[in-house]
């Protein structure tokens, strides 16, 4: 039997959720959760989010990024594009279809990609430096839920394009 959350348990706590949902999404576009050093706020959400999924799963084609993260082919192919400009991403021929053009990080990009997780992983340090590891831990587990059942729910009520 579902409930609906809404009316079950404390509606003062899933204000509070929210709220705070709220919040940590605005700190984090002001701070871009930028790290600390030389690093600090020198890539955007969506540069680091490609260089990522590229790092972690190897060269594709722009239909296969934007599948894999859940964004439309034209947005990658924008996104993309001044990631290619600056060096940080490869476009190169698809080795069986010379036409289709497949996204690679390149030495640059991978370079760049590791300075600013670095630079990520300190402010993640500092931020949480008086948690124990088992807070930290279970602050990450339930934050990759949330985020899975965020990206469940797009997926199956989607939402209007909105500027990236």
């Amino acid at each position: 039997m579902s409930m609906d959350m809404t009316t079950v348990g404390d509606s003062g706590l899933l204000d509070t959720l929210q709220h705070e949902v709220a919040v940590f999404a605005r700190r984090a576009e002001q701070t871009r959760l930028g790290g600390v050093g030389q690093a600090r706020n020198s890539m955007d959400r969506a540069a680091y989010l490609l260089l990522n999924r590229l790092d972690n799963e190897g060269p594709m084609g722009v239909k296969a990024l934007a599948a894999s993260m859940g964004i439309d082919s034209s947005t990658v192919t924008r996104q993309v594009a001044p990631l290619v400009d600056a060096g940080l991403v490869k476009r190169t021929s698809h080795p069986e279809d010379g036409r289709a053009v497949v996204l690679q990080l390149s030495p640059r990009g991978a370079t760049r990609l590791a300075e600013v997780r670095a630079s990520r992983r300190q402010l993640m340090a500092e931020l949480t430096e008086e948690w124990t590891p088992a807070e930290r831990e279970s602050f990450c587990d339930l934050l990759s839920r949330f985020n899975t059942a965020l990206s469940a729910r797009m997926t199956v009520q989607p939402q209007p394009p909105t500027a990236s």
